[in-house]
């Protein structure tokens, strides 16, 4: 188990903001003057804060995304999220985050938001983080390079030139196709997404992040 990687997405899997963030995307692009926003999230090429802005920013403006505007739009997220309570954990993260962490056991955070609310939201919910074992679509639009990325922090991290086995921890169907793509292992977590899992090949399931921890004992 020690030799074995595990990489978490963060909303939806260990905390309980997904409503609250995607409204906040989508004031944030209102604030940068974008007005035809395709809120249909789930259907994006790729599921990230980053290409949300440059989707919209482009099919609004008709010209190339500048890039120094995603500082700008990370920002604006920034203070959107003000306006909300906390984020809550979804239910066992803080725990199970613990227990790898005294065990020893590598884990590491890939997420398609970007860096400064991705940490507030882990700091909110008390879930322990170190920035070095974070990758975010700051620097990758993509899961896959964003995955791939956390993959070497963790590598780095950890002082390891491999690991024996990399499982990743999520709970939507993007996640599950980016470990595919990426022929690495999967396991989803929660009962909204189960079924839709499972028909598109996860073969490892659990209902909740406790009956995940159990699973690890």
């Amino acid at each position: 188990m020690k030799n074995t990687l595990f990489i978490f997405d963060i909303d939806g899997t260990l905390t309980d903001s997904v409503p609250m963030y995607l409204f906040s995307v989508t004031q944030s692009l209102f604030a940068l003057g974008i007005s035809d926003i395709d809120t249909d999230y789930d259907n994006y090429k790729h599921h990230t804060d980053s290409y949300a802005l440059r989707y919209n920013y482009e099919r609004n403006f008709k010209k190339t995304f500048p890039d120094d505007l995603l500082d700008d739009f990370e920002l604006d997220l920034v203070n959107q999220m003000k306006t909300f309570d906390p984020v809550k954990e979804i239910e066992g993260a803080k725990l199970l985050i613990q227990f790898l962490k005294i065990n020893n056991i590598p884990f590491c955070f890939a997420t398609g938001a970007l860096p400064k609310p991705a940490m507030i939201k882990l700091d909110q919910c008390g879930i322990w983080y170190d920035e070095k074992l974070l990758a975010t679509s700051k620097t990758h639009e993509s899961r896959e390079g964003f995955v791939v990325e956390a993959i070497k922090k963790a590598k780095a991290f950890y002082n390891k030139e491999n690991f024996n086995r990399i499982i990743s921890v999520g709970d939507g169907v993007w996640d599950l196709k980016t470990a595919q793509n990426l022929s690495i292992d999967f396991v989803g977590i929660g009962d909204k997404n189960r079924e839709k899992l499972i028909q598109n090949g996860a073969e490892k399931c659990f209902s909740n992040l406790m009956e995940f921890k159990d699973s690890l004992v």
